[in-house]
């Protein structure tokens, strides 16, 4: 995980967040899961399906798109997701991202927060906001 001695600059957790995004992306979910204290990467990876992938395949149902269960079986899909537009909570310790998915943004978003340990400063999370 990573640790900061001082509270760290946004510049600082972004690039985290941007390397936490990239492992989930190329399939390494045990080395994204490394760098911050983490909630259930299934419920995230879940969450990140149903408003990509499965968005897309209810509003296609027709085109024999994958059904939901087959997330798990075949992560190739998260290389379709992307980031979108950083934001900050008004303290200034919840950064928000935006996911896209094929170039267009969805209904989830992933918020993290930075918060003080006896060892130094952490990014927690992600949770998923709909």
């Amino acid at each position: 995980m990573k640790i900061w001695t001082e509270r760290p600059a946004r510049n600082d957790v972004e690039a985290v967040v941007r390397r936490y995004f990239s492992l989930l992306r190329a399939g390494r979910i045990s080395e994204a899961e490394q760098l911050v204290e983490h909630a259930s990467v299934r419920h995230v990876l879940e969450s990140l399906w149903d408003g990509s992938v499965g968005a897309s395949a209810e509003a296609d149902e027709a085109s024999g798109s994958r059904a939901a269960g087959e997330w798990e079986q075949d992560l190739s899909w998260l290389g379709e997701l992307g980031l979108g537009d950083f934001a900050w909570g008004p303290a200034g310790s919840h950064p928000y991202v935006e996911i896209t998915y094929r170039a267009r943004t969805i209904e989830v978003a992933l918020g993290f927060w930075v918060k003080p340990t006896d060892a130094g400063w952490v990014l927690a999370g992600p949770s998923t906001l709909w």
